[in-house]
């Protein structure tokens, strides 16, 4: 996907500050944080929203989850929580069309959200 900003930082084409990355899922800082932690937690392969996902996207979602556990462990956030978003469409505030779930803690969380 030669327009989609985030196959172009799983490419390498575009600079993030990476914190967790392997076969099939990448996580990177959000250039635009709005919580001490937030990352940015996406597949490899493009599925433009929750809206494409099958069910041989599965295991995928599934491993997307664990590193987000993972990640909530060795930043500090699992214990007294964290929030994880996904935006699904225009009016759902997607603004990436490349799934993506943010990890956000660190500091209380009101709701709602928007």
């Amino acid at each position: 996907m030669t327009e989609c900003i985030f196959c172009k930082i799983v490419e390498g084409s575009l600079p993030a500050e990476k914190v967790y990355e392997d076969e099939d899922v990448l996580a990177f800082r959000d250039l635009h944080a709005q919580a001490p932690v937030h990352l940015l937690v996406i597949p490899k392969k493009h599925i433009p929203s929750v809206r494409d996902i099958g069910e041989e996207e599965g295991h995928l979602l599934g491993r997307i989850f664990s590193v987000i556990n993972r990640l909530a462990d060795e930043l500090g956030v699992a214990d007294k929580g964290f929030r994880i978003v996904n935006n699904c469409g225009d009016e759902g505030g997607q603004t990436v069309y490349h799934i993506h779930f943010h990890l956000l803690g660190g500091r209380s969380l009101s709701w709602p959200p928007g």
